[in-house]
């Protein structure tokens, strides 16, 4: 990253001076919002903010207003702590369906040189307090990052990071069983699984823990990256669950792990499957996603008529040995910055400011689940949708006979003949 400073000369010229910045900060900023923030007019900062973070029933999310002591351990802990509110519209015959939800980002706790035990053993002691956190200001329903009990290193193509791997029920589940039932909620703990009844085989999985401590289920994420350094197939394949809704005391939710960000089917189908809120745990760095980090889970929210939570890493993760991935890049030992920017988007097509950049975070927010329903209404997504049209295509697209229905100009050919003709002669 990049920050610009202005220096006055000895001749009174005012120089731009840029200093590199290696903090995972946005010029000297942890987010986007605050640079914004700092450096625009409050009136500007108001109309910016309205175009990018939209308005939810007419107005901007409101802030959550907190205890002085929950700021006071996000202080002492070293986390970013954000809340906010959608709110829907009153309706005569459901009464709100408010639902307080939490994101939990952060980098890894010791360098990847450590033991494999301490590694897991230091992020359990690191989330800790900001689990608890959540828990004390009444969080419904907690979702951590992809993968929260270890480093990414799917990008090495190292084998010996298959030791992180656990059971469904192992013992990052038990870890956060105790947490569900003290505090009456549920977690959703994207890990590395090991299916013992299988093989061994090894998923990409987010186990549902229900607010009893109970294992409600799982998800298999169900598209693996083959881009950059995201090597992960060398680890895992394609999931085989496809798209589960859990229905929980708090509303029917839903997991789309990280690549499946990209594949708007994948969204659909847990929308048709009647999901409110959809979470995507996700692990990605800002050379290769950044700009479509704040537009894909947006986008999900409207199309679908639902709540979306966006939860990214933070930090640099650095590894012992250098490796490529068939790019032509030199040899390096990290997959690059990874830009936490953790936030929910609704369904009315606001969103919430993001969680910092390089700071480890909890984001909480309240939700009325009635927006959706009211989305569906006014917008007719689902009933304008010519589903029958897409099964059809989709069938033929399957066939190894298909043909693409293109229809070409009949005078696109002859043009191309004429010319031809006067080339030759």
């Amino acid at each position: 990253m990049e920050k610009t400073q202005e220096i006055e000369a000895d001749n009174g010229e005012v120089k731009v001076e840029t200093k590199a910045l290696n903090d995972g900060s946005l010029c000297g900023y942890d987010s986007l919002h605050s640079l914004l923030s700092a450096n625009l007019k409050p009136e500007l900062f108001q109309e910016v903010s309205r175009v990018l973070l939209g308005l939810n029933c007419g107005r901007a999310n409101d802030n959550i207003a907190l205890p002085e002591s929950a700021y006071a351990v996000s202080s002492e802990c070293d986390f970013d702590l954000k809340a906010f509110c959608f709110h829907a519209d009153k309706e005569l015959l459901r009464a709100p369906r408010i639902v307080r939800v939490g994101l939990i980002q952060n980098s890894i706790a010791l360098p990847t040189t450590a033991s494999f035990l301490d590694q897991k053993r230091a992020i359990y002691q690191k989330l800790k307090p900001i689990i608890e956190a959540a828990g004390a200001l009444g969080v419904n329903i907690l979702c951590l990052q992809e993968a929260w009990m270890m480093p990414f290193a799917f990008c090495t193509r190292e084998k010996r990071w298959c030791e992180f791997a656990e059971p469904v029920d192992g013992e990052s589940t038990q870890f956060l069983q105790d947490f569900a039932l003290k505090y009456n909620m549920v977690i959703i703990s994207p890990i590395l699984e090991r299916d013992v009844n299988h093989g061994e085989t090894i998923w990409n999985t987010a186990v549902i823990i229900g607010n009893h401590g109970n294992i409600v289920g799982k998800h298999r994420k169900n598209h693996i990256p083959r881009v950059g350094d995201f090597n992960e197939s060398t680890y895992y394949i394609e999931g085989n669950t496809g798209h589960p809704v859990f229905e929980t005391d708090y509303g029917k939710i839903a997991v789309n792990i990280c690549y499946g960000r990209h594949h708007p089917l994948n969204w659909l189908a847990f929308g048709l499957n009647g999901a409110e809120i959809v979470f995507n745990p996700s692990a990605t760095v800002g050379e290769l996603s950044e700009p479509m980090w704040p537009i894909e889970a947006r986008n999900a929210a409207i199309a679908n008529s639902y709540f979306v939570g966006s939860i990214n890493r933070v930090g640099t993760e650095t590894f012992p040995n250098p490796f490529t991935s068939g790019d032509g890049k030199p040899q390096h030992a990290d997959f690059g910055h990874f830009y936490g920017s953790s936030h929910f988007s609704a369904p009315d097509a606001s969103c919430t400011p993001s969680l910092s950049r390089n700071r480890d975070g909890l984001l909480i927010t309240d939700m009325d689940l009635n927006l959706c329903r009211q989305l569906k209404d006014k917008w007719g997504f689902r009933m304008t949708a010519r589903y029958e049209l897409y099964a059809e295509l989709l069938a033929h697209y399957l066939k190894p006979d298909f043909e693409p229905q293109v229809i070409s100009d009949p005078l696109l050919h002859k043009k191309s003949l004429c010319i031809a003709g006067t080339s030759k002669s």
